[in-house]
């Protein structure tokens, strides 16, 4: 039996301040938008299942109730009850918290209280910059504003995260790139800005990534449905320059990202929701990290929002697919218990400790 310590989560959001019902609560246990095929429901997922299976007994019910029924006993105990036991059950020490996402969302000192837990903030680049734009007349000012606004925030927050690399922003020039390129990049995405425009000038992206790798804070990488191999250019280019570059994978791309953390130093990946989503399966792709990148390398995280559920769900969910892959090899001799242990440490929390400079 390994013992998996208090978890930092190193990427997740805020939870709904208000109550859900059925139909509302489903949509959050799945990664798209869209809606669930005519007949058919999100409980009917790894994900859905793992909720059953973990989060009924916290609130006083058997595992694997009906979701009906579960979610009756949640609006019973009221939304700051339901989610004070939940957060407090999940074994989460600390938060890292996206606060880039819109909605009615709790903030990081919001969760922390919930959860009885330590909580600091992760500063979306995006909505940072547009936010800039908002109270910029002028591309100077503008660019201007936006190095300010970065530097500012990154005395305050833990990390920055961006979904450039989502977008595929990094693959044909990871270089930093050419002030008359910003300028201009600046004053078409301005123009356009003021029909409503969103922030995807690869240009502006790249230079806004470059002044958060400037500011030595850690920077979160969503990388999406892309092969993360496609940022070894930018993985490259940054190395040696003091900042810490962190891999946001999905699933099936887990093992590229493995690949990319084990190659450049300064690189890490998370397991996150490639690892909570897959349920049952959990512990066959946990294995599939620890194949492929250095243990110092990778970082737990819940990528939950919305529910505190998903939380409890990640939480769980990585503390049995650690035992049953760790205790397997301590089993078959190939580790010994002490190493396994401090690997189960170093991934639990160790790692993201030393990468966010937590203490």
């Amino acid at each position: 039996m390994i013992d998996t310590p208090s978890l930092v989560d190193q990427y997740c959001h805020g939870v709904l301040r208000t109550e859900l019902g059925l139909g509302t609560f489903e949509t959050h246990l799945a990664p798209t938008a869209a809606p669930p095929a005519a007949g058919t429901t999100f409980f009917d997922t790894q994900t859905g299942f793992a909720v059953r299976r973990w989060c009924p007994p916290l609130l006083g019910l058997e595992p694997h109730c009906p979701p009906a029924r579960y979610l009756a006993r949640r609006r019973e105990l009221g939304v700051v009850e339901s989610h004070r036991r939940l957060l407090r059950a999940s074994g989460i020490a600390t938060y890292l918290v996206d606060t880039g996402p819109h909605g009615d969302l709790t903030g990081p000192a919001e969760l922390a209280a919930a959860g009885a837990a330590a909580a600091h903030e992760i500063v979306r680049l995006e909505p940072l910059a547009q936010q800039v734009a908002d109270t910029s007349g002028t591309v100077e000012a503008f660019l201007a504003n936006l190095a300010e606004a970065v530097h500012g925030a990154a005395t305050v927050a833990v990390a920055f995260t961006s979904v450039a690399g989502a977008r595929g922003g990094l693959t044909a020039a990871p270089e930093p790139p050419w002030p008359g390129e910003v300028r201009g990049a600046a004053g078409r995405w301005l123009a356009r800005r003021s029909a409503g425009g969103a922030l995807d000038d690869p240009v502006l992206l790249r230079h806004l990534l470059w002044i958060a790798v400037g500011s030595g804070r850690p920077l979160q990488l969503h990388v999406g449905e892309r092969d993360p191999g496609d940022l070894a250019g930018f993985a490259a280019a940054t190395g040696g320059l003091g900042a810490d570059l962190v891999l946001l994978p999905d699933y099936p791309y887990h093992r590229q990202a493995a690949r990319l953390a084990g190659h450049f130093p300064h690189v890490h990946t998370d397991l996150g929701p490639v690892v909570a989503r897959t349920g049952a399966r959990a512990a066959a792709v946990l294995a599939e990290f620890l194949e492929l990148a250095p243990f110092g390398k990778l970082l737990f995280s819940s990528g939950a929002r919305a529910l505190p559920e998903l939380h409890v769900v990640a939480a769980s969910v990585f503390r049995g697919a650690l035992d049953r892959v760790l205790g397997e090899w301590v089993g078959d001799g190939a580790w010994s218990r002490t190493d396994a242990q401090r690997v189960a440490d170093m991934i639990a929390a160790g790692n993201a400790r030393r990468v966010y400079r937590l203490g």
